[in-house]
């Protein structure tokens, strides 16, 4: 029998996200690559048209026509917070290669955060399928399905489809627990050099990304989850270390980016990934995402910085006990402050999230937040506004205030979509200062740092220190321009 053949590719256009274009570094779409990888094991041939560095959703007419696909297959990379954003430029594109796919008479299956909140408006929008959720499973399964000729599709979990004119839903599918039984990822399938090369020429060293677990047990009430959801489960260190040594061997990364929602939680888990770096002699810097209340643990602090831990992003988010408890984030300001001096004592950078606007934020709110930012001085700080996503307690409180506009077009739009304390135009600037104002203090303890040890001084030293001479100013005005738009409200 003729072996029949899928065409994956991911709706995310870096181009069509000015930030992140400007920022030229790119990851490979991980959670792509594992569906393909599995459906290669499976006997499917597969290809992949990647949209990272594509100019508009029509080059996918091309490589219609190069592999004549049996199955057009969207499959998002959910293991990247960008398209959890589900933004509306990527939806269009999406949109757009489903009808090119349809034209052509493939089969045409979505799998993604935006078509599990909104399966609807993709199979109206040209797509058979659209699965809910956790998507190889589903994928394998289906595939086969209407390879034998199946026209019954209700008894396949995790799927949504037209049945008699109506969308129709079946029931949900368990997440996979064993994930060591997932073949590695299909990296040959994407042009690497792309991606080495826009790293390099932006940073001077390559990234690439890798996943160690799925899903997170944590309930903070504005996180959605619709793929992988409150589930946690994970890859062995075993496992998760010989990807690393091929990634290194192959494609000769430096750095890499573990994209897990919570990387390390399983006890012990740490500890033996360490362990087996250093026996494998594996020297890679990386950076991870976790949780302040996790980062309490000397042991594990240590363990991470043994492995190779550079940077760890803690979602802080708020220098106010009283929001964070009405995110129901289960941490506390307490918590912050020890995991980022913990941190910094063993060599790793700690890095912030930070969300304003959330509802019931006042401006001593505020306040405390700017106030924890300056006194802890984390390496990087990530601001947005809070932005409420369907399956979540903050999106059912806001929904009903939410009009025509429910997602952001780009991942810079930052646009306040419900009513709060403060208008849109507030939270904007309130960003603009909130950044400078941080770079001001991290020159000011530069300059502090020159003059008590000047035999250190190097020249990154001296221009950081001398940065306070344009951050000083600059923060002063944009307080001015927030204080400004308080006084007009």
């Amino acid at each position: 029998m003729q072996q029949s053949t899928i065409l994956f590719t991911h709706s995310y256009f870096l181009r069509f996200d000015p930030k992140q274009w400007a920022l030229e570094q790119p990851y490979p779409p991980l959670g792509t690559l594992y569906a393909a990888s599995l459906m290669r094991r499976n006997g499917y041939n597969v290809a992949i048209f990647d949209t990272m560095f594509a100019t508009v959703p029509e080059e996918v007419e091309a490589h219609l026509e190069m592999h004549n696909p049996d199955f057009f297959v969207i499959y998002d990379d959910g293991f990247n917070y960008l398209t959890k954003m589900c933004l509306t430029n990527m939806r269009e594109a999406a949109f757009s290669m489903c009808k090119q796919a349809k034209a052509r008479g493939c089969k045409v299956i979505i799998c993604s955060s935006d078509s599990t909140d909104r399966y609807e408006a993709y199979l109206h929008e040209g797509a058979d399928f659209v699965i809910i959720g956790e998507g190889e499973q589903t994928l394998a399964e289906l595939t086969d399905a209407v390879k034998d000729g199946v026209t019954d599709y209700s008894a396949i979990q995790g799927l949504a489809y037209i049945n008699d004119g109506k969308a129709v839903k079946t029931l949900g599918r368990p997440v996979l627990k064993d994930l060591d039984s997932l073949p590695l990822p299909a990296w040959d399938l994407v042009d690497i050099n792309q991606y080495k090369e826009s790293w390099l020429k932006h940073t001077g060293y390559f990234s690439l990304n890798i996943g160690t677990t799925r899903g997170c047990p944590f309930k903070c009430n504005w996180c959605a989850k619709p793929i992988y959801g409150s589930r946690y489960n994970s890859r062995s260190p075993e496992n998760v270390v010989q990807e690393i040594k091929m990634l290194k061997e192959q494609f000769g990364m430096h750095h890499l980016w573990f994209c897990d929602d919570i990387f390390g939680l399983k006890p012990g888990w740490v500890e033996e990934f360490a362990r087996l770096m250093q026996q494998e002699k594996l020297k890679v810097r990386f950076k991870i995402q976790s949780r302040a209340d996790l980062l309490v643990d000397e042991d594990l602090v240590k363990a991470l910085a043994a492995s190779g831990c550079e940077n760890v992003w803690i979602g802080a988010e708020s220098g106010s006990q009283k929001i964070l408890d009405a995110m129901d984030k289960g941490t506390t300001i307490e918590q912050i402050h020890r995991s980022t001096l913990l941190t910094k004592k063993h060599g790793i950078k700690p890095s912030f999230f930070i969300q304003f606007g959330y509802p019931g934020e006042q401006k001593e709110d505020i306040e405390l937040t700017i106030k924890m930012i300056n006194e802890l001085l984390p390496f990087e700080i990530g601001i947005s506004v809070s932005y409420p996503l369907p399956g979540t307690v903050f999106y059912d409180r806001v929904k009903a205030d939410l009009k025509t506009k429910t997602n952001w077009t780009d991942s810079d739009e930052m646009a306040l979509m419900f009513s709060n304390t403060f208008p849109p135009s507030y939270y904007k600037q309130l960003h603009r200062y909130v950044h400078q104002n941080y770079h001001q203090h991290l020159a000011k303890n530069s300059l502090a740092e020159l003059v008590k040890k000047p035999f250190n001084a190097n020249a990154r030293s001296i221009k950081k220190a001398l940065s306070v001479l344009y951050y000083t100013p600059a923060a002063m005005i944009e307080k001015l321009k927030l204080r400004r738009l308080e006084k007009a409200l």
